[in-house]
């Protein structure tokens, strides 16, 4: 029976540990393909997008797929950073989006989390379910209202119109108010028998409770707004305005290498990120969904 539990812990690692490395494996990829020369790349991939003429007789050709470059090169990085200035741009356009929807839904979430999860009010759950209820709406259902109030306070083509629908995503209320059902409310009765109100409670008390749950939060919401694609394409038609998650597209097949190099920048902030708050993003995603 030992030896069995074993085996299937073995057989378990194995298929774990392939899944793993089949997911990591493009990552691998653009990584050492980032480090070619153009004219290798050019080399490797010159048969995507040629079509084979079947009739004619021609076989179907593979790609060169190598992970070691035969020479290392950062002519790509000096080409993204330093000859398309255009790449900074988008840069800095995605971190002045991305930053103030993180800060602010934190702040509006907390707020309104706190409410949900902790104080008593008619209509507290009814309410929540209905705010819930947006949340599972799809970006394409919201979008046309959207767009109508965008557009009615002259918001289309600025910035605002993309950081104020973020702000007031009902994703972060549902998660950090899950994560304050957890702290008892016994913390909170002993804060108010000292003299303490509701801010106090909130800003001493439950604030350096949740830390792991906003930190899970800062790192979701980092990911799915740097990921962005759908809202800046309708609301931006400047293209100086647009974030960086539009550049990628607008390479063309000519600069495969640059492709490479700008996708390992442009994913480099997640995975710091990620890498820098893992602890606490594990336990917020933990105790985030124990209770319902």
């Amino acid at each position: 029976m030992r030896r069995l539990t074993v085996f299937r812990k073995l057989v378990l690692t194995l298929i774990m540990g392939g899944l793993a490395l089949a997911m990591l494996f493009p990552v691998v990829v653009t990584f050492t393909n980032s480090f070619m020369t153009e004219a290798e790349i050019n080399y490797n991939y010159h048969l995507i997008g040629q079509m084979v003429d079947v009739a004619a007789g021609e076989k179907d050709q593979f790609i060169n797929l190598k992970l070691i470059p035969d020479w290392v090169s950062f002519s790509q990085y000096m080409e993204v950073l330093f000859d398309k200035p255009v790449f900074l741009q988008m840069f800095w356009n995605s971190v002045f989006m991305v930053v103030p929807i993180i800060v602010g839904q934190v702040l509006v979430a907390s707020l309104a989390a706190y409410a949900f999860a902790k104080l008593r009010f008619w209509g507290r759950d009814k309410l929540f379910v209905i705010y819930l209820m947006t949340m599972l709406m799809p970006f394409q259902v919201t979008l046309v209202p959207n767009y109508i109030i965008a557009d009615k306070l002259g918001l289309m083509n600025t910035t605002s119109s993309i950081i104020l629908p973020g702000i007031f995503s009902a994703f972060g209320v549902f998660m950090l108010r899950q994560f304050m059902l957890h702290i008892p409310n016994s913390y909170i009765e002993a804060a108010k028998i000292d003299g303490a109100g509701h801010l106090r409670v909130f800003y001493q008390i439950i604030v350096p409770l949740i830390h792991p749950g906003i930190a899970a939060l800062v790192v979701l919401l980092f990911v799915d707004y740097w990921n962005m694609v759908e809202q800046p394409l309708i609301f931006l038609e400047d293209a100086f305005k647009q974030p960086l998650s539009l550049y990628l597209s607008q390479i063309n097949e000519g600069a495969r290498g640059v492709a490479f190099a700008a996708s390992v920048l442009y994913m480099t902030p997640m995975v710091l990120l990620f890498l820098y708050a893992e602890s606490y993003f594990v336990e917020g995603i933990q105790l985030s969904g124990i209770k319902g």
